[in-house]
């Protein structure tokens, strides 16, 4: 269709509701009312949907089935010509030439740091074009997630893993590792496709899905786990270096070999704080550079994985020489000599090597040696025996070991020394740190991090919702295949010993792995070293920008100040955090000790995703509806058990450490008061637990033991809807202490239609009154045509099931003298009444403006009660409930009752201290003995009646008793009397004994039984 017959449409809507959709469902409208414009001419909507190519929409894609030529698809879909006929053949079979640029594009950055350099380069301000996503599923997440996963521990520590807990260990290892990843991508999968994905990655997905507590929580692990994630890559790029490219350039040298670990360490520290200074400046710089690295660094991975198979493959017909010196069974460091033998024959001349020297205290052959060196020889073996050997079956089981053990070759003969002899300062291969299971799970498991890559990059994707899991699975897939199999292989190739050789000390330095690689070793070497450093520059670009998303969501106050950088939005500040914090990793120094702190944070990130996905799918809410229908409730219920399993088996300590740090951070953010609403799953948790509350709730009534005073307190607004006594907020305050519910009501008089705004502004000035006086509880805000209607109404229906007040707080009015107004004395005998009929409690509190504040403290005093009406204990439990705040904590108690001339004053004094002594109170009891004329008739009245019905029920259920037990006696005699005569006792039925005259059977006492 050409452009100038395109068709313009105009919907418009009458009606429109918001309904469980979501933020990806449709505004539903009045069909009736909407309307389309082609032209002049008007077309119904709904014959336009029912006849779309009819009326056309004016989309060349939709309208047209060739190759669309929009000025955003040209240069982007098709370089060059294509004889494709339809869009999706283009789709299927894409043109090489296409496929290459696009890999020469390739970049591991997401959207908002290119957009950051295209600042920079002062490009943005000049053109402003909307260029269509364009990143399909193996560009844009697949190649990212293999690269960040393949990484550090595959080259450094995957052999020494294998070598120390096996093959059939390693095995498991990898295992629980990668199906604790895939199982989190199949959940952030399902999360990933529930709407549109936005441009924030992972932190935005966690956090829209769990709510600003747990989003800010897990956002701020996430960010610490990619952080200490770039110091242990900048650690292997210095490991690397130092320990097998430039052995020389270390600043310290030990002397001694006891002290070889010590001064690594701190060449590690030294030259790693260089290198994240540099790197930091580099990103400080332009990460266009870091950019243009990225397919550099994507080459060297790819192709040292390439190498390792191949050398495997060439081990099975010619295995490469890496010959291992061993004394007896215990391998030797090939640095420390040129030939592995104890003599050799020089002409005609037997002369002493290297090795004798370390072993003897002097060169000649009459020297005094080590008992070892003497009694054992010295062999070589060749340390990559090939995949044709027999090599498996010797490494199928575990071998650990505790720090400083030597390492010892199985099968080769070896005559003990005597006890007491020292092996200082001799050249054998010892284990440096003590190897175990879980200690291994801990090191290994970064090597399976990286997953949320593609999702980080979900701003540049074509379709996000298929590409991310689609691309983010078949990395999981395919690395844990690439891990998998080299367990195998590395096992069925390399001796046990050099397996268990982490520095390659018996190859004479050489990286472990890059001695099976071909063609050369430094094509692992080289390859790992730039693969490391390109891991480390990535962390450095990503983790500040997560900062700089979670500072700008505000959720976290203290880290506002981490959202500002640069002009063009280079988080700046939140760059030289991450450069800090990664500091502190570095001065840690060693990689072994730095994974198992950033797998905490990962697993607490993973977690909480399968949590997330677990809350959705359980609480079936209208908005959850995944395109990814390849999950389920129970996998990642699964996954967050292993996730938190895992935990505790890498480290329980650090597992504790993460989540206390989580834990603040929650209860922080909840404190502070994160005014963000997501719509996430917490709070349908909430919603489905107070539900289930209150439905068990509606059973009964509560019992006496459970039963506070639940507060309705009914406030006065003036004509600005200000409150007038505030006072009555901090009385509630003080009385309720956050326990038990609190309704705030307030009444308008008039219409609803007129008053609405009013009554949006009244409710907003008591809840911000609330929050000053920190009360916790509801408010409620009426318009009913007077004032006495709309009490009533807020009495009779405040609160909701078995969640109702039972008590009404009022203040004593100030006008009460006068007959109308709302504070009149008219009004208050109303509110009275409509409690009474309601059967609830009423609390007046009088000259409530000179009631203390929450800021004040009494440092002493007395809360006097005038019992002088039974009412059933609720006068003595208000002041133990105000003695609990901190305003009268240090207050005691007073009761005063009343009494007539005629009592027994001291009698009524010590009933009412046994009475204080069963309630646990303490208090002191004063009786005021009064003429009959000074207490009021009602007064009296009231008491009495009371008493009197206390008394009556007891005679009432006394004689009930009685009747009982003497109809029963009465039973008992007549049939006694008929045994006596000589005749049998009559059946039990015939005599008339019914069930409660029959003898009940004890039952044990749970304490005898």
């Amino acid at each position: 269709m050409s452009q100038s017959q395109s068709q313009r449409f105009l919907v418009t809507a009458v009606h429109s509701r918001r309904d469980g959709l979501g933020s990806d469902g449709m505004q539903n409208g009045d069909s009736n009312g909407s309307t389309a414009t082609h032209g002049e001419s008007t077309v119904p909507i709904l014959e336009y949907l029912r006849e779309p190519n009819r009326y056309g929409d004016g989309v060349p894609k939709e309208s047209s089935p060739f190759l669309n030529s929009t000025d955003i698809d040209k240069g982007i879909l098709y370089e060059g010509k294509n004889m494709a006929l339809f869009e999706e053949e283009m789709d299927r079979n894409p043109m090489v030439s296409s496929l290459l640029n696009r890999l020469a594009n390739y970049t591991n950055l997401t959207q908002g740091v290119r957009e950051h350099e295209e600042a920079e380069n002062n490009e943005g301000p000049k053109k402003k074009e909307i260029k269509a996503p364009r990143m399909g599923t193996f560009i844009g997440v697949y190649l990212p997630c293999l690269q960040n996963i393949l990484g550090v521990i595959l080259f450094l520590r995957l052999t020494w893993i294998v070598g120390a807990a096996g093959i059939f260990g390693s095995f498991w290892i990898v295992f629980i590792c990668c199906a604790c990843t895939l199982l989190t991508a199949i959940s952030m999968s399902a999360i990933a496709t529930n709407g549109v994905v936005p441009a924030g990655g992972s932190y935005y997905m966690i956090s829209r899905s769990l709510g600003p507590e747990f989003g800010g929580a897990v956002g701020l692990c996430f960010y610490l786990g990619t952080t200490f994630a770039g110091a242990m890559y900048i650690l292997g790029t210095i490991e690397i270096l130092l320990t097998y490219i430039v052995p020389s350039a270390a600043i310290f040298k030990a002397e001694d070999p006891s002290q070889e670990t010590q001064a690594m360490l701190n060449n590690m520290r030294i030259y790693g704080t260089c290198a994240i200074t540099l790197m930091a400046t580099v990103v400080f710089v332009g990460v266009k550079y870091v950019n243009k690295l990225a397919l550099v660094f994507l080459a060297c991975v790819i192709l040292s994985i390439f190498s390792i198979y191949a050398g495997v493959i060439k081990t099975a017909f010619n295995p490469p020489d890496f010959p291992l010196c061993v004394l007896g069974n215990r391998t030797l460091a090939g640095r420390a000599f040129d030939v592995c033998a104890k003599v050799v024959i020089e002409g005609n001349e037997t002369v002493t090597t290297r090795l004798w020297q370390f072993f003897c205290d002097g060169p000649s052959l009459n020297a005094t040696c080590n008992k070892y060196f003497d009694l054992n020889n010295v062999t070589q073996i060749q340390g990559i025996p090939g995949v044709a050997s027999k090599v498996i079956i010797d490494n199928i089981w575990s071998t650990y070991g505790p720090q400083g053990e030597m390492l010892e070759q199985q099968g080769l003969p070896s005559v003990p020394a005597p006890d007491g002899e020292t092996n200082t300062g001799l050249p054998y291969v010892v284990s440096d740190i003590t190897t175990y299971f879980t200690m291994l799970v801990g090191i290994y498991f970064p090597s399976v991090t990286g997953i949320m890559a593609g999702s980080n990059r979900s701003g540049d994707l074509k379709d996000a919702q298929k590409s991310i899991p689609t691309g983010t699975l078949l990395a999981i897939i395919t690395t844990s295949f690439i891990y998998l199999s080299c367990i195998i292989l590395f096992g069925a190739c390399i001796e046990g010993v050099l397996l268990r050789d982490k520095f390659g000390e018996s190859v004479n330095g050489n990286l472990v792995i890059g001695t099976l690689a071909w063609p050369s070793p430094w094509v692992i070497v080289i390859g790992s070293f730039f693969s490391t450093c390109g891991a480390g520059l990535q962390s450095l670009t990503g983790a500040p920008r997560l900062m700089q998303a979670i500072a700008r969501d505000g959720i976290v106050p203290f880290l506002r100040v981490f959202g500002h950088g640069k002009a063009n939005g280079e988080p700046t500040w939140a760059l030289l955090l991450t450069a800090g914090i990664c500091e502190i990793g570095i001065l840690i120094a060693s990689l072994d000790s730095v994974a198992p702190i950033l797998s905490m944070f990962f697993l607490m990130c993973y977690m909480f995703v399968n949590l997330a996905c677990a809350l959705q799918t359980l609480l079936r809410t209208p908005n959850w509806r995944p395109r990814f229908k390849y999950y389920h409730w129970t996998l990642s219920f699964l996954g967050m058990s292993l996730c938190l399993a895992l935990m505790f088996i890498c480290s329980w300590y650090y597992a504790l450490v993460a989540m206390v740090i989580a834990v603040c951070i929650y209860k922080y953010i909840e404190y502070r008061g994160a005014e963000k609403e997501w719509g996430d799953g917490i709070r349908g948790l909430s919603l489905n637990a107070a539900r289930y509350a209150l439905l068990r709730l509606e059973d009964g009534p509560p019992h006496t033991k459970n039963w506070r005073p639940q507060l309705l307190v009914l406030l006065n607004l003036d004509s600005e809807q200000n409150v007038k006594h505030s006072r009555l907020l901090s009385l509630t305050t003080q009385l309720k202490a956050g326990k038990g519910l609190t309704i705030i009501g307030s009444v308008l008089e008039g219409t609803f239609l007129e008053r609405h705004s009013e009554v949006q502004k009244a409710e907003q000035n008591i809840k911000s009154l609330m929050g000053v006086e920190r009360t916790k509880g509801f408010c409620h805000v009426v318009v009913s045509s007077n004032l006495r209607d709309g009490v009533s109404h807020l009495v009779q229906s405040s609160g909701l099931g078995g969640m109702k007040h039972n008590t009404v707080l009022v203040a004593w009015p100030d006008l009460w003298r006068q007959s109308d107004g709302p504070t009149g004395w008219k009004s208050f005998v109303d509110t009275v009444r409509e409690t009474t009929a309601a059967h609830q409690a009423l609390l007046v509190a009088k000259n409530i403006d000179s009631f203390p504040t929450n800021q004040e403290r009494f440092a002493g005093g007395t809360i006097d009660i005038w019992w002088i009406v039974h009412d059933g204990g609720l006068l003595m439990l208000l002041p133990f409930l105000l003695s609990q705040h901190k305003v009268w904590k240090k207050c005691k108690m007073r009761i005063f009752t009343v009494a007539q001339i005629d009592d027994n004053s001291i009698q009524m004094k010590k009933d009412l201290q046994l009475f204080l002594y069963q309630l646990r109170l303490d208090a002191e009891v004063e009786v005021v003995e009064m003429l009959d004329n000074d207490i009021s008739a009602f007064t009296y009245e009231r008491t009495l009646m009371m008493e009197q019905r206390s008394q009556m029920l007891k005679q009432m259920q006394l004689s009930k008793n009685e009747r009982e037990r003497e109809h029963c006696g009465r039973t008992v005699i007549t049939q006694t009397a008929a045994v006596q005569e000589g005749g049998s006792p009559p059946p039990q039925g015939h005599l008339g004994m019914g069930n409660k005259c029959r003898p009940r059977q004890r039952r044990p006492h749970p304490m005898n039984e």
